[in-house]
């Protein structure tokens, strides 16, 4: 049986369970599940069954630690609903579980209003801890970090360091890195809990440390913070202030989610939808009609100067009907190439892998690599032209092909770079844009070579 299928059974008999009330049974299933598992039921109940009481008894059923877990896997909508429906007595417990970056994001989904109300209930060390992380502009490392972390002071001993881990790795996000701060608080250097145990007890912690520690700055963009923990391979990347102060880490979950998220919204508007704010099957109808037209319709606009160029060489196309023939498909492989030479380029400078520097370099790559690919696609076809219209019109296909592949793929290449010049993102370069000026300029390049060889004819 598969992951889903057993996914579904568990919670099919959930449902029953809570439906007709059998706590022995409910306790029996409860354990076999995981928290993340457990979160996409709710999440099913809610978009499904459309059941806020049925979800809200769940959580209920849970251990607060327990449903800490479950409320911080949900989505953002979900959270808000989840949230919003429990009352101050009953969320507070929950927010105070939670892990302080999850806790912080789901406390800016509240209104201001529960907000106060909330943070007024908190301790002041709690409260001081959630407002500071709360403040931070999102899309931002300060955004998604967190402040459970183990910090051991210089100058202790490895036994005095231990002593410290073991009180402080209950609430601590991960207790593998560990990391030594001077006495203003600045990040002094890093060890691993594995160097910890097998050193001498005596031994002091600034010895044993490694002082060249890769961090970041707190107002640096997710999507770098993400790319350096990748690069790097780091369980957890430090998070520092403007004077190197250390207030926080991301660990590398996280940075995940992030590459994740990062990656979708890429995808997104490389189709020229724009970043959802939730998943495809739970965002609004109203939404995503919103996020698709607008390009849409401009693109459609777009087409109407492939129309025009046809109307302009009307008597090219009279003369030679069999040119009509080959027109879908020298468009259609200019913008393929086009659409991969720009995801090549747009995926690049996402990853950091190319840059505006590395543009000259690029270009002569691209004017080799399209112009192979244009001669073995011009050499594939002329003899469909042969077949369909004689050798003048195998000439003007092969020779338009060669042409519209080069510049469809010089097109795709370039155009992320100009984007990124103009300070727009580039994913927006992605397949429909390209498309759509390459099937415009195709028709141009297609029957401007047409008229040029046939007329001398």
């Amino acid at each position: 049986m598969s992951l889903n299928e057993t996914l579904l059974e568990q919670k099919e008999a959930l449902l029953t369970a809570l439906a007709e009330d059998q706590s022995e049974r409910l306790a029996e299933l409860l354990p076999e599940l995981r928290s993340a598992d457990l979160a996409e039921i709710v999440e099913d109940i809610l978009a499904e069954e459309d059941d806020l009481p049925i979800a809200l008894a769940l959580l209920d059923s849970l251990p607060i630690e327990r449903r800490a877990n479950v409320l911080g896997y949900l989505p953002g909508e979900e959270q808000t609903d989840v949230a919003e429906a429990m009352s101050d007595e009953t969320l507070l417990p929950v927010l105070e579980e939670m892990g302080s970056d999850e806790r912080a994001d789901l406390f800016n989904l509240l209104d201001e209003d529960r907000r106060e109300g909330l943070l007024r209930r908190m301790a002041r060390q709690e409260r001081e801890d959630l407002k500071r992380l709360a403040s931070y502009e999102e899309g931002t490392a300060g955004a998604i970090m967190t402040s459970d972390y183990v910090a051991i002071p210089s100058g202790m001993t490895v036994s005095q360091a231990m002593m410290r881990v073991r009180q402080t790795a209950p609430d601590a996000e991960t207790v593998y890195q560990l990391y030594i701060i001077d006495p203003d608080g600045r990040l002094a250097g890093t060890m691993s809990l594995r160097q910890l145990m097998v050193a001498r007890p005596g031994a002091r912690v600034d010895d044993l440390m490694i002082k060249d520690v890769i961090s970041i700055s707190v107002d640096e963009e997710q999507e770098e913070v993400a790319r350096v923990v990748a690069r790097y391979d780091l369980l957890a990347l430090p998070v520092i202030d403007a004077e190197a102060r250390l207030i926080g880490i991301v660990t590398h979950d996280d940075a995940m989610d992030v590459a994740e998220s990062e990656a979708t919204e890429d995808i997104h508007k490389g189709m020229s939808i724009g970043q959802l704010e939730d998943g495809v099957s739970r965002v609004p109808l109203w939404s995503l009609y919103r996020k698709r037209v607008i390009w849409l319709v401009l693109l459609v606009f777009g087409n109407l100067f492939s129309g025009a160029g046809i109307a302009y060489f009307e008597d090219t196309i009279a003369a030679q009907v069999a040119l009509v023939f080959f027109l879908p498909l020298l468009i259609g492989s200019g913008g393929n190439a086009g659409a991969q030479a720009a995801t090549l380029m747009v995926r690049g400078m996402a990853t950091g892998d190319v840059g505006v520097k590395d543009w000259g370099k690029l270009l002569g790559r691209e004017l080799l690599v399209a112009g192979s690919l244009g001669l073995t696609m011009a050499l594939a076809v002329a003899p469909i032209g042969v077949l369909r219209g004689g050798e003048a019109v195998a000439m003007v296909v092969a020779m338009s092909m060669v042409t519209i592949v080069l510049f469809g793929s010089l097109l795709g290449m370039c155009l992320p770079f100009l984007l990124d010049r103009l300070g727009w993102d580039p994913a927006t370069a992605s397949a429909p844009l390209v498309t759509t000026l390459i099937d415009a300029s195709g028709v141009l390049i297609y029957f401007s070579i047409a008229t040029a060889i046939l007329a001398g004819l």
